[in-house]
């Protein structure tokens, strides 16, 4: 197989020591892992960060050492700046801004941004113009002809549609090559396919951001309460597995892939590690080398 999956990872502050020990092996041990997948971005934003959103409260490891390790393994690590309800005075926040001038100082790879507000992306692209831009999933695109538009801005690089997006195979297949290596698909999404409210949940977490006192968002989905799953996001209609990933997408000309997980542990981050990059007979070596011992009690 020529092509090739570039998977876009969970995590770069949040689970900085996860990936200290996996990506050694990631390089060191490449027959553990599928020849048709690479690394494309680690993405994340330390815990204050009021540009942050998508998920609050988690990434607490210093920038510096999170940035060295993306340098010497060659990963480019992307900011996630996607609050969507910053304001003017917001933009001169001096933590955000000391990270953009920490991460645009890395060209090769270069280093990204994963941004909703215009208000931002104006402000990044004058002040911070190393970076290169992915259009946001909180942006909510689940209408095709809007995502079109999207993915022909000339300001980004990638763009992530909803996930519902994900299986409309007449429609993407209309769109041209360059415009399908914009293409990020969501895969691995828990929420429930329905949902009418996923804007509403990431306003919440973008004013919890800012530090506003509000409300905690009540998910309302069928079995909502329950938290994340991926037994249950594997039966998502919008899930993407790595069968599809070989048999429909790669063929098809799409090439990039993200998996969510930022709010969730690390255990759950290695099963998702485990299932997209790693051959079966090889996910025993990797956990063994991870965390396994034999000694290990669970209880």
């Amino acid at each position: 197989m020529k092509e090739k999956a570039y998977f876009h990872l969970p995590g770069l502050f949040e689970f900085y020591e996860l990936y200290r020990m996996f990506l050694p092996l990631f390089r060191e041990h490449r027959e553990y892992f599928y020849d048709w997948c690479e690394i494309g971005s680690i993405y994340g934003a330390p815990s204050d960060c009021i540009w942050g959103g998508g998920r609050t409260g988690f990434g607490e490891n210093d920038p510096k050492e999170v940035l060295e390790l993306m340098q010497e393994y060659g990963i480019s690590a992307r900011l996630t700046f996607s609050n969507s309800l910053l304001r003017q005075e917001h933009l001169l926040d001096r933590k955000c801004n000391t990270l953009c001038r920490l991460f645009e100082k890395n060209t090769e790879p270069q280093n990204g941004v994963i941004i909703y507000s215009e208000l931002l992306l104006k402000y990044i692209k004058k002040h911070y113009p190393g970076f290169y831009f992915v259009s946001s999933t909180t942006k909510v695109l689940t209408d095709f002809t809007q995502f079109e538009k999207e993915i022909r801005r000339k300001d980004f690089c990638y763009v992530v549609p909803d996930f519902r997006l994900n299986k409309t195979f007449d429609q993407l297949n209309t769109l041209t090559q360059a415009e399908k290596n914009k293409v990020e698909f969501l895969c691995n999404e828990c929420c429930w396919f329905g949902c009418r409210n996923r804007k509403a949940c990431y306003e919440t977490v973008s004013r919890k951001n800012l530090g506003e006192n509000c409300p905690e968002y009540r998910c309302k989905a069928p079995e909502g309460e329950k938290g994340y799953l991926f037994s249950k996001a594997m039966k998502n209609p919008g899930f993407i597995g790595i069968d599809d990933i070989r048999n429909i997408y790669l063929p098809m000309g799409f090439s990039n892939f993200k998996i969510e997980g930022r709010g969730l542990g690390s255990a759950l981050i290695l099963e998702f590690l485990l299932y997209y990059m790693t051959k079966p007979e090889y996910q025993i070596h990797v956990r063994e080398k991870i965390y396994l011992d034999s000694m290990l009690d669970l209880f």
